[in-house]
Order: structure tokens, then sequence, then C-alpha cells
């Protein structure tokens, strides 16, 4: 079989047209009809290329053997039986859409720490006899306030993962690849983003830390409502923090994930299935903990500590699940 005939058999192989064939490698349609004909033979640097593309090796490519197998026979071939093609276009979408999708799922994230404010400020105001609310009915308003914006901001989550529902593939351990181009995009899109997303974090941070500040200037005074203010502004500028690391991670992990970056590589997403059934099942367990302390004991401008202790050991379970799985890894 000659290069002539490998060319257009590789082609056919991946329902490609000539024309499909010729944009990925940069060259005209009668440039492949002619390789294909045998007119004239691709040079050294489409070879490479053409032996990408195909997944194939460029010693099958280029020797000339009647006996030679199959593609699908080839080493090459057999690590890696069903590898999906990513192709420029598809990545370029996936980060065009991850990048809508970063201020929706901030957003949401923002809302739901923000969800307890007014039960705070209601809760607080009541005890300090203000605004002439009962404790019952500052208890009723604050639920449906928190519940409503819960509301708002569940929608979001569930829109965003029905838009990435296609590249659902990049989160699972399933066998991918990335055209030449598509990679030479991601890389470029990865380097450009670099300063923005040390940016969004060092902002992040900085805004975390001040968080506390409010709550805590105003722990010394006797005013408990003013001290349940500040908590709620406390709360605001945690909430703020939280979105610039959201809206920079949330791009900056799309690239990861279409180049197997951090923690995106094969091994790390199958800790990440395992991280993220125990990270459902413990925040879970929390908001139970959360709700029937809140219900028995009333005391729901007490019972919000919950999630401040669970938010602190969240991470020490996290690197004990990854304790966990390596040492599994290794006795297998």
């Amino acid at each position: 079989m000659t290069l002539a005939d490998k060319i257009q058999q590789q082609r056919k192989m991946k329902g490609w047209s000539q024309e499909e064939l010729a944009d990925k490698t940069g060259v005209s349609r009668q440039a492949v009809s002619k390789w294909e004909s045998g007119q004239s033979v691709p040079d050294l640097e489409k070879i490479l290329l053409l032996s990408d593309l195909f997944s194939v090796t460029t010693d099958y490519l280029l020797k000339d053997e009647q006996s030679e197998k199959a593609p699908a026979e080839s080493p090459r071939e057999e690590e890696m039986p069903s590898c999906r093609r990513v192709t420029l276009r598809e990545a370029q979408d996936y980060l065009a859409l991850r990048k809508k999708a970063s201020w929706r799922i901030a957003l949401a994230t923002l809302l739901c720490i923000l969800s307890p404010s007014v039960l705070l400020l209601l809760s607080a105001a009541s005890e300090a006899s203000l605004w002439g609310i009962s404790d019952n009915l500052a208890g009723a308003i604050g639920l449906v306030s928190l519940f409503l914006v819960v509301l708002t901001a569940v929608p979001l989550y569930i829109y965003c993962g029905f838009q990435s529902a296609p590249y659902e593939f990049l989160d699972k351990s399933e066998p991918f690849d990335l055209d030449p181009d598509a990679k030479r995009e991601v890389l470029s899109y990865q380097e450009g983003y670099r300063s923005r997303y040390v940016k969004g974090n060092i902002l992040g941070t900085c805004i975390c830390i001040l968080a506390p500040i409010p709550f805590l200037a105003a722990s010394f005074t006797e005013n408990a409502f003013l001290t349940m203010a500040m908590l709620v502004v406390a709360l605001l500028i945690a909430g703020l923090g939280v979105f610039c690391f959201i809206l920079v991670g949330v791009r900056n992990a799309a690239a990861q994930k279409l180049l197997k970056q951090g923690d995106y590589t094969l091994k790390e997403k199958k800790k990440s299935g395992i991280k993220e059934t125990v990270g459902f099942m413990y925040w879970g367990v929390l908001t139970a903990v959360y709700l029937l302390w809140s219900f028995l004991s009333g005391a729901w401008h007490l019972t919000w500590i919950v999630y401040a202790v669970g938010g602190v050991l969240f991470p020490v379970l996290m690197a004990v699940c990854n304790l966990l799985v390596d040492r599994n890894e290794k006795n297998k």
C-alpha cells in the first residue's frame, strides 16, 4: 500500500472530506487530491502532522509495504482505541462557553454566601426590639428571603451545567486529544490569561483577608444589632473575594481541562470522582446538621457557625481523601 493509498484510507476512516483534511493540514483541497492520487508527496512537516491527525506512526505512512497492517492494529492505535479528537472550533467554543459561565457561577456562589443575610439582620433586630418586628415574623421573613436567594442561585448552576453537557468527557477519565491547531490555540490562550489569573487570585486573597475586620471591630461594642450587621458586611466582603477566585479559576480550569494539566490529568480525574462524592455527602450532612440544630434551638443567629467550621475542615477532609486514594493506588 502506497503513501497515497494510506492517506486516502485514513481520511475516509476519520470520516473527513478532502476539504476538511486540507483545512486541518493548512493546504488546499487540490494539494490533498494530488497526495491521494500520487501526483505529489507531502513534505516532512506535513507527514508529521498527518501522523498526528491520523494517530498513526510516521513509519506506517512512509513504509511502502503490501503487507502493512491497518493502523487500527498498530501499537499507537491500540493505546487509544476510542480516543476522541477535539477540534480547533470545539476548543474555541468551550473556552468561550466557560468564560460566560464563570460570571454566572461566581454570581450564584456570591448569592449563596449572602443568602442568610436578611435572616441574620432580622433576627438581631427582633432581639434588640428594633423595627417592631417579632421573633416569629423575623424568622419567617428571613427564611423566605434565604430560600428565594438560593432559588435564584441554583438555576444559574443548573443552566451552566446544561451548557457544558456536550463537554462532559473533559471531566471524566475518557481519553481525548487535541488537534495540533487546537492545542496551539489553548496554549496561547493560557499564556495570555496567566497574568490575569494571578492578579485575580491575589485580589481574592486580599479581599478575604479583609473580610473579618468589620465583624471583629463591631464585636468590641455591646450593640448586638451592629455586631450582626457587621457580620453581614463581612459575608459580603468574603463573597466578593470568592467571586474573584471563581471568575478567574473557571476560565483557567477550562484551559487546563483541554490540555490535561494540574487537577485534570487522568490520574487526578480519578481522584476527583471520589472527592466529589465525599464532598457531596459532606455538605449534605453539614446542611442537615445546620437545619436540625437551627429548628430545634431557634438560634438562627448562631447556627451559621456550622458552615464556618465546616469550611475550615473541608480542605482537611480533601487532603485525607487524596492520601487514601494515593495509598490505594500504590497497593494495587
